[in-house]
């Protein structure tokens, strides 16, 4: 079966549970997907991330699950996961050991590969911590991924070097379904920002089967935990709680816009209103999940901070386009988006119908250009339909 036809949907447990992961949690964040709406939305990834395992691999080298986290064995937790109608994911790295120094896939990628199989694994990210300074990156994601497609079982491939190595130049040809190209995401909007002006130009690696990932969300974590450094659980005014609402959908727009996986980060047992309205909001996810998901056109603004206010926009399957407008200054920005830039002459005699993704309504229909003044750290998403004026 092909896998990854369009940007894989689910949730990982690092952002917010880093080492204290178990399959408590596990089996209440799968709970938690069906009851909340996410499993209906197109979520379907429950992924374990490091730190799952014993420090050593068992007399005939295989992984042990750690037997205080995961008294019931991996095997039962995959069931337990495909019994809520989801898929279910682990971590391991491309490295003697995993980031966090627990047993590594360098030369057990077979072995691993079986065991995953035997387990029930639907999706496996691999990281790149601890790899042989000598051994080359590109040869060991393609002997993983080999092992994964000949191990009897549909496996989503998950690589995770960071974009070391120059990885756009090999990583489809290795057989991976999505690859990380950005250090970790940490929650905070300079991180954000950070991660999303590096990627801007490096969509055209990225399509159908093997998607650029610029790393897991932070939508609704809202500085909660169990890593200081991912997060400092700061207690927010309501303000600041506001301000961050904000930067969360500009987050998640563009990360649909730009075709990344969409992987939840936060503990989706316990969401607020505002978390929920963000991560269900299908009009977004429709963008992020469109069938031809085309590479954006970035165009920054004219005036001046260019590499701040960015427009985009991209074709999706029934003729319609969807526009981004975003904003990386601190304070609110005009931005203006010439129809002509899209390949629109206003002696065509057509214009736009623009639908507003997060208001859910049309807004009317404009020629020439659209115009809006767009509040600090914010955005504005739209789905545009040509019409006749």
């Amino acid at each position: 079966m092909a896998l990854a036809a369009k940007p894989p949907l689910g949730w990982n447990s690092w952002n917010t549970f880093s080492h204290e992961i178990n399959e408590e949690v596990v089996r209440g964040v799968a709970d938690a997907m069906v009851r909340e709406g996410l499993k209906d939305a197109g979520y379907e990834y429950v992924v374990i991330d490091d730190c799952w395992s014993t420090r050593e691999r068992d007399e005939n080298g295989r992984l042990v699950p750690d037997p205080e986290k995961f008294p019931s064995g991996m095997k039962a937790l995959a069931d337990y996961v495909h019994s809520k109608g989801l898929k279910f994911g682990m971590y391991s790295c491309a490295g003697t050991h995993t980031c966090a120094e627990y047993p590594g896939g360098f030369e057990h990628e077979f072995i691993d590969a079986a065991t995953y199989a035997a387990w029930g694994v639907d999706f496996l990210k691999y990281d790149y911590c601890n790899k042989p300074r000598y051994v080359d990156g590109a040869m060991l994601y393609r002997r993983m991924a080999m092992a994964l497609r000949n191990c009897g079982r549909d496996i989503l491939f998950s690589a995770c070097n960071w974009g070391h190595d120059n990885t756009t130049d090999w990583i489809r040809s290795t057989g991976a379904h999505m690859y990380r190209s950005t250090g970790d995401i940490v929650d905070s909007w300079p991180r954000i920002k950070e991660l999303a002006l590096s990627q801007m130009h490096e969509q055209k690696y990225s399509g159908p089967y093997c998607f650029n990932d610029m790393d897991m969300l932070v939508v609704g974590m809202y500085g909660r935990s169990f890593n200081s450094w991912i997060a400092d659980n700061a207690e927010l005014t309501e303000e600041e709680r506001a301000k961050r609402t904000t930067e969360y959908r500009t987050h998640f727009s563009l990360w649909a816009m730009m075709n990344s996986p969409l992987m939840i980060g936060c503990d989706v047992r316990d969401m607020s209103e505002e978390t929920k309205e963000i991560l269900l909001n299908r009009d977004v996810l429709a963008i992020n999940q469109d069938v031809e998901v085309r590479t954006p056109f970035v165009s920054p603004h004219w005036e001046d901070q260019p590499e701040s206010l960015i427009r985009m926009w991209k074709p999706l399957e029934n003729g319609d386009y969807a526009i981004g407008l975003f904003n990386f200054v601190d304070g609110g920005a005009r931005i203006t988006l010439p129809f002509w830039d899209m390949g629109l002459p206003t002696a065509a005699g057509y214009g736009f119908k623009l639908y507003d993704c997060w208001k859910h309504e049309e807004i009317g229909v404009f020629t020439e250009r659209f115009t809006e003044v767009v509040e600090e750290h914010g955005c504005r998403l739209y789905r545009a339909t040509l019409v006749k004026v």
